[in-house]
């Protein structure tokens, strides 16, 4: 059991692992912080937290862990409020979607205290975000990413496979660059794509009607647009190298798909399709290693 968990961002993900980590009993008291106060005051009120920090680094003074709840473009100024209580033995994680930008920084920044950050990734989420949406149940069953680094500190690591397998995470280790590579691929594109999609139809001058007639297909293929829209801005940007390789892969197939149908050869898109088709209908949730996330 940790004594004080210190959460960075009072919203959906901290506030949901403060949830988390108080059902299980795993944590005896939560200070947390956010940039508006009437956040901490809300999360304060609906007993996820049980102090309201007045500073980034307060909510770290004589906590044993320590979650980064922020956006990722905001992490590099989180490590330099809390960079003087990074002390070692005290776990530190972020919860960021991206993973080579938030490593970078913390090198920038934390230097030799590195050893105390465990980089992480849970793979979770609603398309909804804000204290009000936190749930303890938010990360059970759901896959959680830790990238640590050489210089990382071996027992912490474990402290942070265990507290994440606690709450009923599956946690997996990579590297940083293969972990941006991989969500490029099934989680940064497939929301790139959902907002050009929408956006091309809703802009068109009978997109009203057409929504007027979308069914479920639409709906499924289009919710993950809904996501937060500043939250989604920095994390296209942090790993654009990626994303737009993804991106090429993407154009060069739904090309080739394009070309087939202008020829008419129906043959050849049954079976363009057909693979697909079949590759989609083998594919199993966390079987595969997919994941589902309707934020990140």
């Amino acid at each position: 059991m940790f004594n004080q968990l210190g959460v960075i961002g009072c919203g959906l993900m901290g506030g949901s692992f403060a949830l988390a980590l108080k059902r299980n009993g795993l944590v005896k008291r939560v200070i947390g912080y956010s940039k508006s106060p009437s956040t901490t005051e809300r999360a304060k009120k609906l007993g996820i937290i049980d102090v309201a920090a007045e500073s980034a680094l307060l909510a770290v003074s004589g906590s044993d862990i320590v979650l980064l709840a922020v956006p990722v473009a905001a992490t590099e100024g989180t490590f330099k409020a809390i960079r003087h209580l990074v002390e070692p033995g005290v776990l530190f994680m972020d919860v960021g979607s991206t993973k080579r930008d938030v490593v970078d920084a913390a090198r920038r920044v934390l230097r030799e205290r590195i050893p105390s950050f465990v980089p992480a990734h849970p793979i979770a989420g609603k398309e909804v975000s804000g204290i009000q949406h936190a749930d303890a149940a938010l990360y059970t069953g759901r896959q959680v990413i830790l990238t640590p680094l050489p210089q990382t500190t071996l027992e912490l690591v474990q402290k942070a496979t265990d507290v994440w397998s606690a709450i009923g995470s599956q946690v997996l280790k990579m590297s940083p660059e293969n972990h941006d590579a991989a969500f490029a691929a099934v989680s940064h594109l497939p929301h790139l794509l959902a907002f050009a999609y929408f956006s091309a139809v809703t802009h068109q001058p009978a997109g009203r009607d057409f929504l007027s007639l979308a069914g479920p297909g639409f709906r499924d293929f289009t919710r993950i647009a809904a996501s937060d829209p500043a939250i989604w801005r920095d994390i296209l940007i942090a790993n654009r190298e990626e994303l737009l390789k993804q991106s090429q892969r993407f154009r060069h197939t739904l090309d080739a798909l394009e070309l087939v149908i202008k020829s008419g050869n129906s043959d050849a898109l049954e079976d363009l399709i057909r693979t697909a088709s079949e590759g989609r209908a083998g594919w199993q949730l966390g079987g595969t290693r997919g994941p589902a996330r309707g934020g990140a």
